[in-house]
């Protein structure tokens, strides 16, 4: 999604509504909804924030409108699933809208699933995570879709794997990426954010990160915090290599990740050595607060 609503651009509505029957969409289908009545996607993975895009978003509603209606369907339990347009819906409650223009349509949840993911693809700013948690979602519904008999290709369109179907549609370079993507799947929530943070590349992440275990993981990153570092591609590598031949205990993974690392300098001044430049009502914070304050003198002099 742009920037501003006046902006939005989605997947245009004849190629989202070819996904089932390729029935066209009806203008009695176009309803204004009480917001209240619209709920979120079923796992949606994209991401809502409230930032300085939001804000325009918000301005351009409160000015003009939702120009784009969004996509929803109706639910079991009453009012309508949102497929797309989550963002519109919350720039709405921001400025002030009571209702939102969507178009309803009859979508199962493989249809929905794809139509979601691929109007979500169209914003500017897409974490790894999102495209993550996207692409498995869309490639778990092509697959259910290819196991169906109601559903044919048009003539002289050749099937392409489905990994490389939804590369193709988000304009990645080959399924390769999508297949990556999917692995950060199996990263724990610190790790993740580290690829989001791009601390932590797309690649290196995949491959050598998202094949261990949860537990494993959970032990490289208690090593990570308390070496203070993030590992090297390189480190991974040998990682990766040495739990084939053993466990990846706290040790084993220190000491790769510990290679090549400065060792730490650490000072220890005792408090009867200190106590007698201080006055005795001094506490431990006061005396440190004068240390560092003469060692920043000291520092400055000798520059």
């Amino acid at each position: 999604m742009k920037s501003s609503a006046g902006k939005i651009q989605v997947t245009s509505f004849q190629d989202l509504f070819q996904t089932g029957g390729g029935a066209e969409p009806d203008d009695k289908m176009l309803r204004e909804i009480p917001l209240s009545e619209l709920f979120p996607f079923k796992d949606h993975p994209f991401q809502v924030r409230d930032d300085e895009a939001m804000q325009k978003t918000v301005e351009s509603i409160a000015r003009s409108g939702v120009l784009t209606p969004g996509i929803v369907r109706p639910r079991r339990e009453g009012g309508y699933e949102l497929i797309a347009g989550h963002r519109r819906k919350r720039g709405s409650e921001l400025a002030g809208k009571e209702t939102m223009p969507v178009i309803i349509r009859d979508l199962d949840d493989d249809e929905a699933t794809i139509i979601m993911v691929d109007s979500n693809l169209q914003r500017e700013k897409i974490l790894p995570s999102e495209k993550a948690f996207a692409y498995k979602m869309k490639l778990e519904a092509l697959k259910h879709q290819g196991k169906r008999s109601d559903l044919t290709l048009e003539p002289a369109v050749p099937k392409l794997p489905a990994r490389d179907k939804i590369a193709q549609d988000a304009g990645e370079n080959c399924g390769l990426t999508v297949t990556r993507y999917i692995a950060l799947t199996k990263l724990i929530p610190p790790l993740l954010t580290l690829v989001d943070m791009d601390k932590l590349s797309l690649s290196t992440a995949a491959d050598y990160v998202s094949i261990l275990t949860e537990q494993e993981q959970t032990t490289l990153v208690s090593v990570m915090d308390k070496l203070d570092l993030i590992p090297t591609r390189s480190q991974l590598v040998k990682i990766k290599e040495q739990r084939k031949t053993e466990a990846l205990t706290i040790t084993v993974i220190e000491a790769i990740l510990s290679e090549g690392c400065p060792s730490t300098v650490q000072v220890v001044l005792k408090q009867t050595r200190l106590r007698q430049y201080f006055p005795q009502t001094y506490t431990a914070q006061q005396m440190e607060e004068v240390i560092v304050s003469l060692l920043e003198t000291w520092s400055v002099q000798h520059k």
